[in-house]
């Protein structure tokens, strides 16, 4: 179990942050969705999480543009992108940003576990 660790869920997919959340809290992390971007990034000025579920693809801002917020502010988060689009320009940009791992929609539920255990640790 991990309860003391936080695992934010960035998604404007109201039923993808549903899912996502109910499957992360069943393996005993603890879970903060966000709707936007924007709402995430005001969030961690108060506190960090350990891990970032983050979307690609939302409006406003745009996945990539989150990342490169918390590259610019040092953040040492890891971040696992998930897209509904299997795109291999976006893995690559994803590999070139520093994100743990980018996972394509619908996220096999051992796979993303997996992915955010090996980024935690």
């Amino acid at each position: 179990m991990w309860p003391e660790l936080v695992v934010a869920i960035v998604d404007d997919d109201s039923s993808v942050r549903r899912a996502l959340t109910r499957l992360i809290r069943s393996c005993g992390f603890r879970v903060e969705p966000f709707s936007s971007g924007g709402e995430f990034l005001r969030s961690i000025d108060d506190h960090e999480p350990d891990c970032v579920l983050l979307d690609v693809n939302m409006p406003e801002m745009n996945g990539w543009e989150v990342q490169s917020h918390l590259s610019c502010a040092n953040a040492d988060i890891p971040v696992i992108v998930i897209s509904g689009e299997h795109d291999l320009g976006a893995l690559a940009r994803a590999k070139r940003n520093g994100v743990q791992h980018y996972l394509s929609k619908p996220v096999d539920a051992d796979l993303l576990l997996g992915a955010i255990r090996n980024a935690i640790a």
